[in-house]
């Protein structure tokens, strides 16, 4: 940020003056997510037993407004430039300094996309995206002021700004939506759901059913509930048993995740009347049949 501020005192450029704000804007999102994520790294407690890991969404949403926020100010200060064009000073210099700046950035965010993508954080992988957008807005800005120095078309300045502006615009819209469907308890992606039905398939074989699958995302974490049925002649230890192999199977293949199940008999009509939430199992290769229905109700002729 102080290389940025440096290049803009120099040049007046209200290009590099935009890449500068930005960079403000990173300051106080990365500060924030560290207090976010030593927030959600705290284990449960008596009045959130489900732990503190959407404390991250905060993270994200502020930083979602701030780059709204740095957006607006930036098209500010380009259409007035538009308005009211000024000659640049020491675009070479100033050309030099953003793009040191920018290298810095893209390997801090390289650092973070790489420990976002591992520990599952949407605050790590946000400032990640972030600072990415800013790498590339500072090409785009050191592409500009070329442009400048080479024609002397002083219009170029604002314009870039203008439409650097509109991609940070866009990438804060994208981190709010990204932070509303985590907060509304949005599922687990497509990879990590065909992840649990193949794990599930492997015991279908055997006679076992699964429906009401729900899941949801909470930061770092995952949950997984869902019913399992079995033969109505099992013993409670044998269902017991076979829900914590399930388990302990989801948790192996999802790391970080909770999973709860729920154990209903098979041959019962009234296991079957939760259904109409489930989330329908896409197909499995590994099923030579396809797996029953629930048992036919036979009605009961009148005297």
């Amino acid at each position: 940020m102080g290389l940025k501020v440096w290049s803009y005192e120099l040049t007046g450029s209200v290009s590099l003056f935009s890449d500068a704000a930005e960079s403000s804007v990173n300051l106080v999102a990365a500060l924030m997510a560290l207090w976010m994520l030593s927030l959600a790294a705290r284990p449960p407690d008596r009045d959130h037993s489900f732990g503190h890991s959407k404390a991250e969404y905060f993270s994200s949403g502020l930083e979602g407004t701030l780059v709204i926020l740095a957006a607006v100010s930036i098209a500010i200060a380009a259409l007035e430039r538009l308005i009211h064009p000024q000659p640049l000073q020491q675009i070479s210099v100033g050309m030099g300094l953003s793009f040191l700046a920018a290298a810095i950035n893209g390997a801090v965010a390289y650092l973070l996309l790489r420990a976002g993508r591992r520990l599952r954080s949407i605050t790590l992988r946000a400032d990640a995206h972030h600072l990415l957008t800013d790498v590339w807005t500072s090409v785009g800005m050191i592409a500009g002021l070329f442009c400048v120095k080479v024609t002397g078309w002083t219009l170029l300045d604002p314009l870039m700004a203008l439409l650097v502006a509109l991609n940070i615009a866009t990438v804060g819209v994208k981190l709010l939506r990204e932070t509303a469907n985590a907060l509304m308890d949005g599922v687990l992606p497509e990879a990590d759901q065909t992840l649990i039905w193949n794990t599930l398939a492997r015991y279908q074989n055997q006679g076992i059913q699964f429906h009401a699958l729900r899941t949801r995302v909470a930061g770092t974490r995952s949950f997984i509930s869902f019913h399992v049925l079995v033969p109505g002649t099992w013993s409670v230890k044998q269902g017991h048993d076979l829900c914590e192999e399930l388990e302990l199977s989801l948790m192996r293949t999802l790391p970080g995740s909770h999973v709860m199940t729920h154990l209903e008999p098979l041959d019962d009509p009234a296991s079957w009347a939760d259904t109409m939430l489930d989330r329908p199992a896409p197909p499995l290769a590994s099923l030579e049949d396809p797996p029953p229905g629930p048992p036919e109700k036979r009605s009961v002729p009148k005297e």
